[in-house]
């Protein structure tokens, strides 16, 4: 592991690599990255890292949101199968069914998504700017896209708005049950309950605070509290731990289990930048259209 370790380091400065990664892949890598975090934060250090190749330690719309921001830079996955199935979860045509149907409306597109769908949005939002940058926008009626549970909660946050919903949702937060979220509270009942937005609604009402990954660690790190049980994929509890060794953190008993973040190894980051070899690129007509939404995020989320 020492040796592996030694070599990411050294492949890093030899071939110019910076390493981004999200809070759901393994603690390993997590450790030998330059940059951990949620998607919107990742999504800001994308435009300022100075090196000339990224590479992503996440899944296949992160990577392609890095390279939508950083057009001339190179962006490589450190698993290329590694994908997101609700970034699938809707389609051009029905988004462009719902624009003919409404002249009125803003796509607004959740950052878990393809950049071909990306391509075809208004703006583009992240869970821990969603209600901020929904609120900025002139349009009164909204299509939120892909996910469902996140839509449904930044609706109730801003009553103003009228939301067209989608059908698409996470697997791993979708399965979150709130029956399981009350045990695990009857075990624990002085634990506090800390859930991400793209859990369903009944899980939300269950919870002490609601927040993106990034604010879920925030609100743990700076509670009085010192138990928590945590409604979001396992890989935050590296992080949690590892900045709160003084707290205990709970899963709802079961595993909360993201297979494609956990497809990114130590093994494969040392693999793609000793032999970069699948660099993500895109069409440049989605570039050009896909870069718009998310420019317009970070505008309107400052």
């Amino acid at each position: 592991m020492e040796e592996l370790i030694q070599k990411i380091e050294r492949l890093k400065k030899e071939n110019d690599f910076v390493i981004l990664a999200h809070y759901y892949v393994d603690g390993a890598v997590q450790d030998i990255a330059d940059y951990v975090g949620d998607s919107f934060y990742l999504s800001k250090v994308a435009t300022k890292v100075e090196a000339k190749n990224i590479l992503f330690a996440g899944v296949s719309f992160m990577g392609e949101s890095a390279k939508l921001l950083n057009p001339e830079k190179h962006v490589y996955m450190a698993d290329v199968t590694a994908d997101c199935p609700m970034a699938h979860m809707v389609t051009v045509d029905r988004i462009k069914e719902v624009k003919e149907q409404y002249d009125d409306v803003a796509v607004v597109c959740y950052v878990n998504s393809t950049a071909e769908i990306k391509a075809v949005s208004d703006v583009c939002v992240t869970s821990s700017n969603a209600i901020k940058v929904v609120k900025n926008i002139e349009n009164k009626r909204i299509f939120f896209v892909p996910d469902n549970n996140l839509g449904r909660y930044v609706a109730k946050q801003l009553p103003e708005k009228e939301f067209i919903f989608n059908d698409g949702f996470c697997h791993v937060h979708k399965s979150i049950d709130p029956e399981l979220v009350k045990e695990a509270k009857e075990h624990h009942p002085d634990a506090l309950v800390l859930a991400h937005p793209e859990c369903t609604e009944d899980v939300l009402e269950l919870a002490d605070y609601i927040g993106s990954t990034a604010g879920i660690l925030d609100y743990a790190t700076e509670s009085d509290c010192k138990k928590f049980i945590i409604c979001t994929e396992m890989g935050i509890f590296f992080k949690l731990s590892k900045q709160n060794p003084d707290k205990k953190f709970y899963s709802v008993g079961h595993r909360q289990f993201c297979p494609n973040m956990k497809k990114v190894s130590l093994e494969k980051v040392a693999d793609v930048m000793e032999n970069p070899m699948e660099e993500v690129i895109l069409p440049d007509d989605i570039m050009d259209e896909a870069c718009k939404p998310l420019q317009k995020m970070l505008e309107l989320a400052k």
